[in-house]
């Protein structure tokens, strides 16, 4: 589920083509400094990033007095502009970070949390509001409620149709982990009933317009459409699971992914943020790159159909997104093309006088480091006549065709992508608050924070983004079902209308751990209910048989070395050195000097191996014998582990 692959060195051959300066040297030297300062940063904003956030979700958060347990307020602003609300899309979209941070490490904390969400949304299902009420699903579609729970009923863009299916999504990601950690009963009596609702309203109204994401828009949206899709696929995945179905997800899905397809203008060449309506825009927005990240499954590579993020189609739209607002704010003036720029809403926008936001910002880095690590783990590259214009902008000399990861081209590009990304999660850090705060917006003249402070859904994205450059993918959605990438011939804006019921979730049982060897941090207590561990323990629990192992190492590099990892085993090289494995120095740092990188060996496999320094002129150093020795488990549920060695 989980794991890196390497990152490639920063090389010299590298950096002449992506910076196109004269001065291999130089240019080598200040990509190593960006990835550096960028690693530094990170170390340091993750802590308040995932502290910030927590502070506001209800009612224990810092800045959540008064708000009901489990509700996410939007920001702790309540006056210019009084964002102290929750929004159904934000309260997803932060809770879909935090479960797949847990996910990948258990906390204790972060599941008293998730289940306080569960609960708390189990209620909002319930509340009737402007939008309608449960009886027919039409409540669902309402935008956002008071802090305490209760509707809210001034006007306002409404509906909005994306909540429903994020709110799907990040409770599936919850289902999955109890599921794969034996507690199936507890996923099909308390959170299945809170997922149905979800369900059945997108597969019900996925076809009328509604409200988009930046609640401006009344049409179709391609961040609503693409979450709809992903939430009716996984959904139905998740029912057979449990022993149930949902015919109206297998009936909807392939029609909603027909329509998604209709976002793409070839014309233009970019994806269109919203379609059926006429408001004069260039529909050039940010919308299209948060779409791809949010469908991002590691297995279906670089898919066009679903828009994956290093799809040629969403590489194409994250250029002219990015390019949209290159000349339009001040600080993005004199920084050449194919560097990276603050990044907003859209072109035309004037909310605040229009400006970047932080999590815009940084949506640009996690779809680049999400395409990374598709191609480290596919082994190529390929450039189509689509997504030319994206690559030639980093490297000039690049055509179409297909870069395999031995080749120069291969590493020239990964390297000019890598510091690229990098480069938008710098233009956060130069314009984050010294003390980490990360608002809304910030100026677009000056780069001085704007609108709503501490906003919930910059630090979720901060946390995503962090998490993909360290090679920490989430869980795929798509699986084997053919409706997750088959285009249908013909498109029918069909619907199918179904039965709601109130979800009665009020607590969840305690002592739900992991069932396997997750690192386990804090401890889970809320209070207990009658639902009974299902008796799917080690021997019944899915059996892998290959397993992603995380090698680091720790080894004091110079500018223009690279380590690598090589074995007795084809993946490994078989002790060629030609062949051996490039270890990432994505979060090397000069009290910290790792490398570190996955690879996927089987089950019971036993191999020796060793570290290797390459230099500047291509010759190697070994490390000193002997040679290192790892065995893989036989058998067991754990698809990843971790190797920590130091250079000897």
């Amino acid at each position: 589920m989980y794991g890196f692959t390497s990152l490639l060195l920063l090389g010299s051959c590298a950096f002449q083509s992506v910076l196109g300066r004269p001065d291999v040297s130089r240019a080598r030297r200040d990509g190593v400094l960006l990835q550096r300062a960028v690693n530094d940063f990170i170390a340091t904003e993750e802590k308040i990033a995932i502290e910030q956030l927590l502070c506001n979700i209800g009612s224990g958060g810092c800045n959540s007095q008064g708000v009901s347990s489990g509700l996410v307020i939007a920001s702790p602003s309540k006056s210019e502009p009084d964002y102290f609300y929750t929004w159904t899309r934000d309260a997803a979209l932060v809770f879909k970070a935090v479960v797949e941070r847990f996910a990948n490490e258990y906390d204790g904390s972060l599941q008293t949390e998730i289940a306080n969400y569960i609960i708390s949304q189990a209620k909002l299902q319930t509340v009737s509001n402007p939008s309608g009420d449960l009886s027919d699903g039409r409540g669902l579609g309402e935008a956002k409620y008071h802090v305490d729970g209760s509707a809210f009923t001034d006007g306002w863009g409404r509906p909005q149709r994306d909540g429903p299916a994020l709110r799907a999504i990040t409770l599936i990601g919850y289902s999955k982990w109890l599921v794969a950690n034996g507690y199936t009963s507890t996923a099909t009596s308390l959170v299945w009933p809170v997922i149905r609702n979800d369900l059945t309203y997108v597969a019900q109204y996925w076809n009328q317009t509604g409200f988009d994401l930046w609640e401006e828009v009344n049409g179709s949206s391609f961040f609503t459409t693409i979450a709809q899709h992903r939430a009716l696929i996984e959904g139905s995945a998740l029912a057979k699971t449990l022993g149930t179905s949902c015919s109206a997800c297998d009936a909807i899905a392939p029609q909603v992914l027909c329509f998604l397809q209709t976002f793409w203008s070839p014309s233009s060449g970019y994806t269109l943020a919203n379609t059926n309506v006429n408001n004069g825009r260039s529909a050039k927005d940010a919308n299209v790159i948060l779409g791809s990240i949010h469908n991002f499954d590691p297995s279906l590579g670089c898919d066009a159909a679903t828009f994956q993020p290093c799809s040629d189609r969403a590489l194409a739209s994250h250029k002219v997104v990015v390019d949209s607002f290159r000349s339009i704010y001040t600080i993005n003036s004199g920084i050449a093309a194919g560097s990276p720029v603050a990044v907003g809403r859209y072109p035309e926008d004037t909310y605040y006088n229009g400006n970047p936001w932080y999590l815009n910002t940084l949506a640009a880095a996690e779809q680049l480091y999400d395409a990374l690590y598709v191609w480290q783990s596919s082994g190529s590259i390929t450039v189509t006549a689509t997504s030319l214009a994206f690559f030639k902008a980093l490297v000039p000399s690049v055509t179409a065709g297909t870069y395999a990861s031995s080749s120069d081209t291969y590493t020239t590009i990964y390297n000019a992508v890598f510091l690229y990304a990098d480069g938008f999660v710098d233009k956060v850090s130069q314009y984050a608050q010294t003390n980490g705060s990360l608002a809304e917006q910030y100026d677009r003249n000056n780069g001085s924070p704007l609108s709503a402070r501490d906003l919930t859904w910059s630090y979720a994205s901060f946390l995503t983004a962090a998490a993909r450059r360290a090679g920490v993918v989430p869980a795929g959605w798509a699986g084997t079902n053919p409706a997750a990438t088959s285009v249908p011939g013909t498109c029918f804006a069909t619907s199918q209308a179904g039965s709601y019921t109130t979800a009665t979730v009020t607590a969840f049982p305690t002592g739900q751990t992991p069932s396997g060897n997750q690192t386990t941090t804090n401890t889970f207590t809320t209070p207990t209910a009658t639902t009974s561990r299902a008796s799917t323990t080690t021997g019944s629990c899915p059996q892998v048989s290959a397993v992603s192992v995380s090698f680091t190492v720790k080894k004091v590099t110079t500018y223009g070395q690279t380590v690598k990892i090589v074995g007795n085993v084809d993946k490994l090289g078989n002790w060629d050195t030609s062949k051996a494995v490039a270890l990432s120095a994505s979060q090397y740092t000069s009290s910290n000097p790792v490398w570190s990188g996955s690879i996927s060996l089987s089950t019971g496999q036993a191999i020796q191996y060793k570290y290797i320094v390459v230099n500047t002129d291509g010759s190697v150093t070994w490390e000193a014998d002997p040679n290192r020795a790892y065995s893989v488990a036989a058998s067991g549920c754990e698809s990843t582990a971790t190797k920590t060695d130091v250079w000897q």
